[in-house]
């Protein structure tokens, strides 16, 4: 039976995760698993946007101390990367020697680590004789970008690292490393003894950091594990994306990273799909192979509660037992009763309380727009002196934004399949991807011919200010419906400022980002359009908004498109602020870092013609056009190289003005 249009992308999605890892079998020996092992080290780090080469200096600072029965609670900071922050709470018992350490990183809870719920277990652990640091994530608690608690890193916040190469999840996992780093420098901390845990976002970040720094010995991710198929068809935070990971390896595989170590997974039977007990099973069947491989089948444990998504009492319970047995050498491992405890007015256990951070204190947005100054820099440094070693730049810019960014276009066929409903031409764009087309009325004639781009879908185009003026000027106007958004669009795909968050996130985890995807549906669209309209004729390819960069990606690997017009699209990929007003899936994972800002891949299309009407800042701040010319001062020194400067239009003119330019 034909599925629905909202239901093929996701259809496609899983059809692509099967042939990636549908033949995926357990390694046979020791020596095949630890091979595998160095090599999926090196593909996260590469996921992960690498590390940086030498660690700054902590420059620890405490910044307060409440004394409690048993236990003392530090505020502390510490630098993870030169002027970046982390807040922390070190939960210290009382009395003298070394200790095993736990790190606990607090998932989504509003809160984050003075959130009631993280703080219960670092109190407990902390008054069963284990000292604690509880750290909030970038983006999240004392460290968002307010200075009150509550704020949400994920959708347009994180996306903003995506173009940089620098995913949330692996700046987690650097910072949790360097937490470690901390905890080393403490001389109540028994070094050799370290733990982790965590619940929901702070569980993926155990079971990450957990498997990439062997300094832990005991690992207990709980209500976070499944495996990645089970995300394909759910919404996550985007510091649970690591771009590009079912092309190489399944959740199994991190788990088993953790042998011979410590390994706890503790399940809820009310959780979400994609956390659930049934899906974790598959994962830990696997993992289990890799720990009996080293002879350590009891290493790893599976606890399963009677419970929803949490960190509750009993789970607790359970975690701190298997801490002691495997950092105190004490116990079987079974439960510990959890001692009285109660939780601190969140207030009380903050670095900055109320409105006293540092207004310099490094936030997410400001982090990232920092690292995009620097690459932005490097890349006009770059800048080409003459034509030939543009020519020579283009090339290998064309070839490292196809291929390592864009994930690879399919291989085309010469004609792709089309059918007709009612008004729409239905084009199969690649196998189990449809899209559709609205064809011109008339073929051939005198009128020009406008292909128009919209993310928002064909009924949001033809209704805008563009495509009025274009039928109004003469012009036979094709409106289109890609993968993923208007009739395709997939149920529930928005959430908060991101209208294609979870496809977004989908085509990430697959190794095939949905810019990508776009650009090649609008290739084979024009493919079609070519064949049935007269040769002759002159096409023009507009992107309105977001769909500029899909517009300038497909144009830039179809060289019979003679003239490209974006109309207010985003100008850099820098932002200091949470972007407004774009589409998550433009901001394929390394596009700035590997490929080069806006104006840099505008300047591809050089020498056909380009039009730039308007552009909008990642906050959706309109540039005037002394600005907007400014902005693509590179994109003109690149037209003029090859002596067409005549062919770039920057302009800030209104659509009536621009549709009497352009015919």
């Amino acid at each position: 039976m034909p599925l629905e249009p909202g239901q093929q992308f996701l259809a496609f999605i899983h059809e692509r995760h099967r042939q990636l890892r549908g033949n995926d079998q357990p390694p046979e020996t020791l020596d095949a698993w630890q091979s595998q092992k160095q090599e999926l080290r090196q593909k996260l780090l590469d996921s992960w946007g690498g590390f940086p080469k030498e660690p700054c200096d902590l420059a620890p600072q405490k910044l307060g101390e409440l004394k409690r029965d048993g236990y003392r609670i530090e505020k502390i900071v510490f630098q993870t990367r030169l002027g970046v922050l982390m807040t922390a709470n070190a939960y210290v018992p009382d009395g003298a020697g070394r200790r095993p350490a736990v790190l606990c990183v607090h998932g989504h809870w509003k809160g984050a680590k003075q959130d009631p719920v993280p703080q219960s277990r670092c109190i407990g652990l902390a008054r069963l004789g284990f000292f604690v640091l509880a750290v909030d994530a970038f983006g999240a608690g004392e460290r968002g970008i307010g200075k009150a608690l509550g704020e949400y890193h994920g959708e347009m916040v994180g996306t903003t690292l995506f173009p940089l190469g620098l995913p949330l999840s692996g700046l987690q996992v650097y910072e949790n490393m360097r937490a470690v780093d901390y905890l080393l420098t403490r001389p109540e901390v028994d070094g050799a003894k370290l733990g982790i845990t965590g619940a929901s976002g702070g569980g993926n970040q155990s079971m990450y950091a957990g498997a990439f720094d062997e300094r832990f010995g005991c690992v207990v991710p709980v209500c976070s594990v499944g495996n990645y198929r089970s995300y394909l068809g759910a919404a996550a935070c985007v510091c649970e994306i690591v771009p590009d990971v079912t092309t190489y390896t399944e959740e199994w595989a991190l788990l088993a990273m953790v042998a011979p170590r410590a390994l706890m997974v503790i399940n809820a039977t009310r959780d979400a799909f994609q956390f659930s007990v049934g899906e974790a099973q598959k994962s830990i069947a696997q993992a289990q192979h890799v720990f009996r491989l080293y002879g350590k089948a009891g290493q790893i444990s599976h606890d399963l509660f009677e419970s929803g998504h949490d960190y509750g009492k009993e789970m607790r319970e359970a975690m701190y037992g298997w801490m002691t047995l495997h950092l105190k050498g004490e116990g079987k491992g079974n439960p510990i009763p959890e001692p009285p405890l109660t939780p601190e007015d969140p207030e009380t256990l903050r670095c900055y309380p109320g409105e006293s951070r540092p207004d310099s204190f490094v936030t997410l947005p400001k982090f990232a727009a920092n690292e995009a100054d620097r690459i932005i820099a490097d890349h006009n440094r770059e800048r080409p002196e003459h034509a030939e070693q543009w020519n020579n730049s283009a090339m290998r810019m064309k070839h490292v934004l196809a291929e390592h960014v864009l994930g690879g276009f399919p291989r085309r066929s010469d004609a792709p399949s089309t059918s007709s409903e009612n008004n729409l031409l239905l084009i199969e764009t690649e196998p189990g991807i449809e899209v559709s087309v609205t064809m011109p009325t008339e073929k051939g004639g005198k009128r020009s011919l406008a292909v128009v781009v919209d993310l928002d879908g064909s009924e949001h185009a033809r209704g805008t200010e563009l495509a009025r003026s274009l039928a109004g000027a003469g012009w036979e106007v094709i409106v289109t419906d890609l993968r993923a958004t208007g009739r395709y669009a997939v149920k529930g795909d928005q959430i908060g400022r991101a209208p294609d968050h979870n496809s977004t996130e989908w085509g990430l985890l697959t190794g095939r980002p949905l810019l990508g995807q776009w650009a090649w549906d609008v290739r084979r669209i024009l493919q079609v359009i070519r064949g049935k309209t007269d040769a002759a004729r002159d096409i023009t390819l507009f992107g309105i908004g977001p769909a500029a960069l899909v517009a300038l990606c497909a144009a830039t690997y179809d060289p019979s498109i003679g003239r490209v017009v974006l109309v207010n699209p985003l100008v850099s990929f820098r932002s200091d602020v949470p972007y407004v007003g774009q589409r998550m899936g433009i901001f394929a994972a390394r596009i700035l870092r590997d490929a080069g800002d806006i104006p840099h891949l505008a300047a591809l299309l050089a020498p056909r013609k380009l039009v730039i009407s308007g552009g909008l800042t990642g906050g959706s701040e309109a540039l005037d056009e002394a600005n907007l010319k400014e902005q693509f001062s590179f994109t003109r020194h690149v037209f003029r190289l090859l002596g067409v400067d005549a062919h770039l239009t920057i302009t800030g003119e209104n659509a009536e003005a621009l549709v009497k330019r352009l015919s």
